[in-house]
């Protein structure tokens, strides 16, 4: 007799989408309803953490209630409630971690929570059924940039981080000086498509102690001093060409470091996870490296990318199977590190 497929209603409140999915058995979605803020937020040149979270409360129902009906399934066929509990913005992420633990006292169900960033890499799981640890994983991001050894489903050895600035901050910060306004990942690539990668040289940061962090404080300064240059020399400011000089910067930086990780752990499987994941550019670049340095490369579509609920509805099967459940204390955890419990 087959064994029973297990079910995991998953929760993400960590920023500025509210989100929940189901998923079954760790790589199936079943439903993935996402409610966005972007738009208010754009209003504010970005998220406004006290506004975020009572979006979060006036949603979560609904959103729950969509993934449900959308999956076709009740909560008495529900096996398990995974929550995102950190890292993220505190309120927005206590809004999904009580109605989580809620759910679960109600209908008397194991409750687990998921490290937002192990979400990321699981995303990969859902449309690349044969990836399977160990492989290398580039995680980024508007605030985390990890280089990131997937051991095992839950074990994480982390390589490299990013020492300032998150990629997807770059990406925010540039946007705003060269008035694309926000979100700034989707407006530099769309504007980079016009201009010219090679038009301004960016600097490329490497750090000296440790070949695998990341450092991307110094490109964005770079771009703000090469705005105010013009402005004072009285040049022409082609915000195209800055756009694309800037990405291939960062592009360039994150796949170099990639690249180099995978050949000093030896390890021939890598993938990408986070919402700048979803760039074209930078998915176009890893891919051309890996097919000349003969890896394997994987990749979540851009809807698993960025924050969605399928990803952790992904991670907390991996957790149900290794016994991980958390009680009535499980509270949000805004700097929680990757590895802790």
């Amino acid at each position: 007799m087959a064994e029973k497929d297990i079910l995991i209603l998953a929760i993400e409140s960590s920023c500025d989408e509210t989100a929940a999915a189901v998923v079954k058995n760790g790589r199936e979605v079943l439903s993935n309803a996402i409610s966005s803020q972007i738009a208010l937020h754009t209003l504010y040149g970005g998220v406004v953490p006290e506004i975020a979270s009572r979006k979060h409360i006036e949603k979560i129902n609904q959103v729950i209630e969509s993934a449900l009906s959308e999956a076709g399934v009740g909560l008495d066929d529900i096996t398990a409630v995974g929550v995102t509990y950190g890292p993220g913005l505190v309120g927005a992420l206590l809004v999904g971690v009580a109605e989580a633990k809620a759910i679960s006292y109600a209908k008397k169900l194991p409750l687990i929570g998921v490290h937002h960033i192990e979400g990321h890499i699981s995303a990969n799981y859902i449309e690349n059924k044969d990836l399977e640890p160990p492989f290398l994983c580039l995680v980024v991001s508007g605030g985390h940039t990890h280089l990131v050894k997937v051991l095992d489903y839950g074990k994480y050895e982390i390589l490299g981080r990013t020492r300032d600035d998150a990629a997807g901050e770059a990406f925010d910060k540039v946007a705003r000086a060269i008035g694309l306004g926000y979100p700034g990942g989707p407006k530099i690539e769309k504007a980079s498509r016009n201009g010219n990668p090679e038009a301004i040289t960016f600097p490329q940061a490497k750090v000296r102690d440790n070949p695998y962090d990341f450092s991307f404080s110094g490109v964005k300064s770079a771009v703000l001093n090469y705005i105010n240059g013009c402005k004072m020399k009285h040049l022409e400011i082609v915000p195209e060409d800055i756009a694309a000089s800037f990405q291939k910067a960062v592009v360039d930086v994150l796949v170099g470091h990639t690249i180099h990780a995978a050949q000093e752990t030896g390890l021939r499987k890598l993938a990408i996870a986070g919402g700048v994941a979803s760039n074209s550019v930078l998915r176009s670049s890893m891919c051309g490296a890996c097919e000349k340095h003969g890896i394997d490369f994987y990749h979540p579509s851009p809807i698993f990318c960025t924050d969605n609920a399928a990803m952790i509805g992904a991670a907390a099967y991996y957790e149900y199977l290794a016994g991980t459940r958390h009680g009535w204390d499980l509270n949000a955890v805004p700097n929680l590190r990757l590895g802790e419990r």
